[in-house]
């Protein structure tokens, strides 16, 4: 039974990523399109109509606004292209080579950007069905049907937000980082030799950096879905807080790359011995595993929507930020006292306290407010010199909305 509850929400968990989403939206709107086209015109199959809507749809309302043009100018072009061919010469090797040839030079001269390949797609398709349609005008009117059809789909059905999935990745990446440092903290209190094992948390820290692509994508596609989106509350808020927190744990890993390559040397070098002295191992393990409490919550603050959640979770990471301070005094008094007796070895050791001191202050909680703050101001900034006359209009509408919450007020009162 638990096995069975445990697969259903497995299944349900699924349901709302965002391959499986678009998967279900893209069959639905191109077989709506399918549907519209038979009504709309006299072709017998019009597949261009289902096809277009296949290329129009997208994860995001943005990117179907944005792109949507460029892919219906790149179908268009493709079915003209196919026309012609069509209409001189038959399909073979030959032709279709020189229809690829046209194809893909006639999309870098319509300005199609990023969908060029899709002229010579959508040429090559036309041109192998040619018996389907027997006029241009018909595919063309297949592809108008299509794209029309995308989106107006994307605009009846809004595409959902993607920006729990986002923090979900990023809270996953900083669970990563976290069993690293947790994971180097265990190495470091060894009171046996453990160069191979630090060694291997070098290449996970390293597998970091992978990582942080894998999540900027998602981020990338969660600031998209906020864009036009009415489902959005306080879309910039939101984008900024991800972004800048994204790239703090960038930074973070890079830094845990370095922090785990100076315990590697540091293992190299002491050869038989540990790598910290019995004295200071339990000092080093407490001082990295408070760092690694302070990167979790750290990204609990910035994927906090609730406001009440955010506050309970900044002041979490103070708790844990404090904690690593402390920690870090100790574990430098402690090395310090004992800098005589390996003096050739102090210079790993000042490059780990600098590693930590800089992670310190990376995760400072009052340094993520100053550049949050400075980052909306340059978005606010970048987007009323783009828009003016938007700005002014939403200005004015800020005014009308004050001016009718102070006359509710006043009558209220």
């Amino acid at each position: 039974m638990p096995d069975v509850s445990e697969h259903i929400a497995g299944l349900a968990k699924r349901s709302s990523e965002p391959v499986v989403v678009q998967t279900l939206r893209s069959a639905t709107a191109a077989t709506l399109a399918y549907m519209a086209a038979r009504w709309l015109t006299d072709v017998a199959a019009p597949l261009l109509a289902p096809l277009t809507a296949l290329l129009v749809v997208q994860v995001t309302l943005y990117a179907t606004l944005t792109t949507g043009v460029r892919r219906v100018n790149a179908v268009v072009t493709g079915v003209l292209l196919a026309t012609a061919f069509s209409a001189v010469v038959g399909l073979s090797w030959w032709s279709l080579g020189l229809l690829i040839l046209a194809a893909l030079s006639a999309g870098h001269l319509v300005r199609v950007s990023e969908f060029v390949p899709e002229v010579a797609i959508s040429a090559m398709l036309v041109l192998g069905v040619t018996q389907v349609a027997e006029t241009a005008l018909d595919r063309v009117v297949e592809t108008v049907i299509g794209a029309v059809v995308g989106l107006l789909f994307n605009l009846v059905f809004i595409p959902p937000v993607w920006v729990r999935s986002a923090g979900e990745d990023i809270e996953e990446q900083a669970h990563r980082m976290r069993q690293l440092l947790l994971r180097l903290s265990e190495e470091a209190d060894e009171r046996e030799p453990r160069a191979p094992g630090l060694s291997d948390k070098l290449e996970e820290a390293r597998q970091l950096d992978q990582d942080v692509a894998q999540v900027d994508a998602s981020l990338t596609q969660a600031e998209e879905s906020l864009r036009f989106n009415p489902r959005a509350k306080e879309p910039l808020l939101t984008r900024i807080v991800l972004r800048t927190g994204l790239d703090t744990l960038e930074v973070c890993a890079v830094i845990l790359r370095t922090l785990s390559r100076n315990l590697a040397d540091l293992a190299i070098r002491r050869g038989d011995e540990p790598v910290f002295p019995p004295d200071v191992a339990p000092a080093v393990r407490e001082l990295l595993s408070n760092l690694a409490g302070a990167v979790d919550s750290f990204a609990t603050v910035i994927t906090s929507q609730v406001s009440s959640t955010a506050d309970e979770a900044e002041a979490f990471l103070e708790i844990e930020l404090e904690a690593a301070r402390i920690s870090r005094e100790h574990v430098a008094n402690l090395l310090l006292a004992r800098v005589q007796e390996h003096p050739k070895q102090w210079q790993w050791h000042g490059s780990m306290l600098a590693e930590v001191d800089r992670l310190l202050e990376e995760l400072d909680t009052e340094r993520r407010s100053t550049n949050l703050a400075r980052e909306l101001d340059r978005v606010s900034r970048e987007e009323r010199e783009r828009n003016p006359r938007l700005h002014r209009f939403q200005r004015r509408l800020r005014r009308l909305r004050s001016r009718v919450s102070d006359r509710r007020a006043r009558a209220a009162g």
